[in-house]
């Protein structure tokens, strides 16, 4: 063992004496494959940070994640849900488990960090107006990947839905922020896919609790807006450096279908009926015309025209 993991492992066990303390919450389902690597990134990636702790929760795993994290040197807390409770009841179970003086590093187990990562960002949330800051995320053939959003709104729907997420996006049109420009320094941002996020002490007091109900995806971008609402800022950080070796979430139709469900369900918690129409109008076109390319955009289209139920379907396979 080198001696900055050692320096490292001995900070994790050590009292907060120096400053505030992170609560690093990794939520695993299944994740075998990816947590080891992560896990020894946190090694370097915490380097310079005083006393974190890691706090893995795991969904019920059936392949070893929960035994693989207890048996890691870096010894984290393994909290077991004994049920796939999704993703944002995870994290508030992580939450409720960590000091609640420490910030909050919220992680996807796919991810490896950079040596030094976690430092600037907590850098940053010593701002008493800063409560969310993001780094930089890499794909495995070390291009940018774009995880900074705007806000759902009905331009982003109709641009996405009839110029492609692609071309949209490196028009300014689209939710995804794709112009390099975008993640040359660091800026205040929207919201950002909640891959890696670290949320600051105060923010976590006054914020309180993901939102459940979404089980999974939105749940970030509803947890952003409360952030902002509450008067924090959203920052991205690109001295912070992740790397994420999946490049995003699970794929298929039921997931895409999820996700599309959820889209519409966040945007019709904040517009009024019309609105909502319309923008799930243009999510629907997006999809139907995209339908010809395969299953997901089939499932996408029609979780779209019944967004609660394909919702509430979803839940209900993964405890049936």
């Amino acid at each position: 063992m080198t001696a900055v993991a050692s320096n490292a492992l001995d900070h994790g066990r050590r009292p907060n004496d120096k400053g505030s303390s992170v609560a690093v919450v990794i939520v695993t389902f299944n994740s075998a494959d990816a947590l080891p690597a992560l896990l020894n990134s946190l090694v370097d990636g915490l380097d310079e940070v005083n006393g974190f702790e890691i706090i893995v929760v795991d969904n019920d795993s059936k392949d070893g994640s929960a035994e693989i994290a207890e048996a890691h040197r870096l010894r984290p807390t393994v909290i077991r849900t004994g049920r796939n409770a999704g993703y944002a009841a995870a994290i508030n179970i992580g939450s409720e488990r960590a000091n609640t003086s420490s910030h909050l590093l919220i992680l996807n187990p796919d991810l490896r960090l950079y040596p030094g990562a976690v430092k600037p960002l907590i850098e940053l949330v010593a701002s008493s107006t800063v409560g969310v800051v993001v780094p930089i995320n890499f794909r495995e053939d070390g291009t940018i990947d774009p995880t900074l959003r705007r806000e759902p709104s009905i331009v982003t729907a109709w641009a996405d839905a009839i110029l492609g997420g692609k071309l949209a996006s490196r028009l300014g049109l689209g939710e995804i922020i794709d112009e390099s420009r975008h993640y040359d320094q660091r800026r205040p941002v929207q919201w950002a896919t909640g891959s890696a996020l670290l949320v600051s002490a105060n923010a976590r007091k006054t914020v309180g609790a993901w939102d459940e109900s979404y089980f999974l995806y939105s749940e970030e971008v509803d947890y952003q807006r409360r952030i902002r609402e509450a008067g924090f800022e959203i920052v991205y950080e690109p001295r912070s450096k992740v790397m994420h070796a999946s490049g995003g979430s699970g794929t298929g139709p039921r997931l895409f279908a999820l996700l599309t469900a959820n889209r519409i369900r966040y945007y019709r918690r904040h517009h009024g009926a019309l609105r909502t129409l319309i923008f799930k109008l243009g999510v629907v076109f997006g999809h139907a015309a995209r339908s010809w390319r395969g299953a997901s955009h089939r499932a996408a289209m029609m979780s779209a025209v019944t967004p609660h139920r394909s919702a509430e379907a979803f839940v209900e396979s993964t405890r049936g």
